[in-house]
């Protein structure tokens, strides 16, 4: 394996401009800007950054995802929810990948993996559209045996395996079990030739377990570097991590 790569989402960098300044973006005093911290968490060794383009743009707006594109020095992952209107949103845009989401309106932060068994029958010409395009698709998703299948059905270039049960288990046991369909999810997708990330409430203490999957190229991890760069610094909090990611066997 090589080396684990780390994508910083800054989303809530705009989470934070947004509570002030949502119904003033044009002010001259509008802060914190998710382009330079975007390119603070390059420069602490990012390799990439990933932004969630809502359809209620509750944080990032269009205009932050067309600056970093022209902006940042890495590559841009944008996730999005599969919705006509950001599907087209994103083959203008041309981002590097995209990541398939499910989106509801009323949910804080992402609750699960997209179901693609049921709705996979949709997502085929969108795959085939973003390829034509140069755009890898990634698709996130639960860590079951068919939806992994269904996503190298689609086409797609990259599975991220949901981690959120593995992040909230209160209890060893359930951790274990956590940990048993992560580790198997991520075997099943490598064999069958898709790159594995994971992503969904990683932070600085459970990633002990997540280094525990194997197969893994990428994390993408972003609510717990915001938060510990409120204490240290963007720079810091993304350098802490890597550190934790070091020496990953895969």
């Amino acid at each position: 394996m090589g080396t684990l790569r780390l994508g910083v989402n800054i989303d809530h960098v705009a989470t934070l401009r947004q509570a002030r300044y949502a119904t003033m973006p044009d002010s001259k005093n509008v802060e914190p800007g998710p382009i330079a911290a975007a390119s603070l968490c390059e420069r602490a060794g990012a390799s990439g950054i990933t932004a969630h383009l809502r359809s209620d743009r509750r944080h990032m707006q269009d205009r932050d995802l067309k600056r970093l594109r022209a902006n940042i020095m890495t590559k841009l992952n944008l996730e999005l929810g599969h919705t006509p209107e950001l599907v087209d949103f994103a083959l203008r845009l041309q981002p590097d990948e995209i990541c398939l989401v499910p989106e509801k309106r009323a949910e804080i932060t992402t609750e699960g993996g997209i179901d693609l068994v049921r709705q996979g029958r949709g997502l085929g010409s969108t795959v085939q559209r973003m390829h034509l395009a140069g755009i890898r698709v990634s698709m996130f998703i639960d860590p079951a045996a068919e939806q992994v299948n269904a996503a190298a059905e689609l086409e797609a270039d990259i599975v991220e395996l949901h981690t959120g049960a593995l992040a909230n288990a209160f209890t060893e046991k359930v951790e274990r079990q956590e940990l048993d369909r992560l580790r198997d999810a991520a075997m099943r997708a490598a064999n069958l030739g898709l790159q594995v990330n994971a992503g969904h409430g990683i932070n600085y203490r459970n990633i002990s377990l997540i280094r525990q999957i194997p197969s893994l190229a990428e994390l993408n991890i972003g609510h717990s570097i915001i938060a510990r760069a409120l204490l240290v610094g963007i720079e810091t909090a993304v350098r802490e991590m890597l550190a934790l990611m070091q020496d990953y066997r895969g």
